[in-house]
């Protein structure tokens, strides 16, 4: 049996008990970190917290060389660890695929999203989210600007008065120079947003930090204004508005400290 753990947003804590029933009563318990991380525990935490033996896999030990982990699955009971919802953007269908495959059970255990957490954070309905996007560090893409993805994305969400999820890029195990095991790289949401604003200024935005955490931050204000603030310690992500209803326009001059003119424009 191979069973996908999907450990929340913040520490040891924040996953499910039918999830910690699942850690704990494993063989083997294989995570990976690249695509997320929780930003108040580590692996060793988290493993002493749940008196288990975590074995951290890279992004070239999960995707290029799942043959530990299959075997492992194969033989007995193995769990597979990621930060948030397993199968929500830190996406692993392909283990799961390759699983069943070889003819080994699996099952999916959930876990908090940073997507349904903005949605709860901010006040802003959920059903009015299109689709979502990742800002990608500069050198990650060869430009020193916003991806014209990124752009095609929240315009046309914008367009059709739907608010866009912008997700910041980490790097872990790879900088600007290629392959480092030692680099770990998280974008602001500062640093987001001025990078947005470079194509909408004035544009409402909405930073979400730490969510999950006992010190989450919320703030709403102009992309441009967002660029000049500080909002602590990872993770951070941005929503970019659509069009708001009086009750989300009320949230986030209540929630997240949002000037009441901007949020009538």
């Amino acid at each position: 049996m191979l069973t996908f753990i999907g450990l929340g947003l913040y520490d040891e804590r924040s996953v499910t008990v039918e999830g910690r029933e699942a850690l704990r009563a494993a063989d083997r318990v294989f995570a990976e970190f690249y695509t997320s991380r929780l930003v108040g525990a580590d692996a060793s935490e988290l493993a002493a917290h749940h008196g288990v033996d975590i074995e951290v896999r890279d992004r070239a030990g999960v995707e290029q060389d799942p043959e530990p982990i299959l075997d492992a699955a194969a033989d007995g009971d193995a769990a597979f660890l990621t930060a948030g919802d397993t199968m929500i953007s830190t996406t692993h269908t392909d283990l799961r695929l390759r699983a069943e495959e070889r003819g080994i059970d699996t099952r999916v255990v959930h876990g908090v999203t940073a997507q349904s957490a903005a949605s709860s954070l901010t006040g802003l309905q959920n059903y009015r989210f299109g689709k979502a996007t990742t800002l990608p560090f500069p050198y990650a893409h060869g430009g020193g600007d916003v991806p014209a993805s990124v752009v095609e994305t929240i315009e046309a969400n914008r367009e059709r008065g739907l608010h866009t999820v912008v997700y910041l890029d980490i790097k872990v195990g790879t900088g600007p120079t290629g392959p480092d095991p030692d680099h770990e790289e998280y974008m602001t949401a500062d640093v987001a947003a001025g990078l947005l604003a470079e194509e909408w200024e004035d544009a409402l935005a909405v930073v979400v930090a730490r969510a999950g955490s006992p010190d989450a931050v919320v703030a709403a204000d102009r992309l441009s204004a967002l660029a000049d603030r500080e909002f602590g310690d990872p993770l951070h992500l941005l929503v970019v508005p659509g069009d708001l209803h009086h009750v989300e326009a009320d949230a986030l001059v209540g929630l997240a400290d949002a000037p009441r003119s901007l949020v009538e424009e």
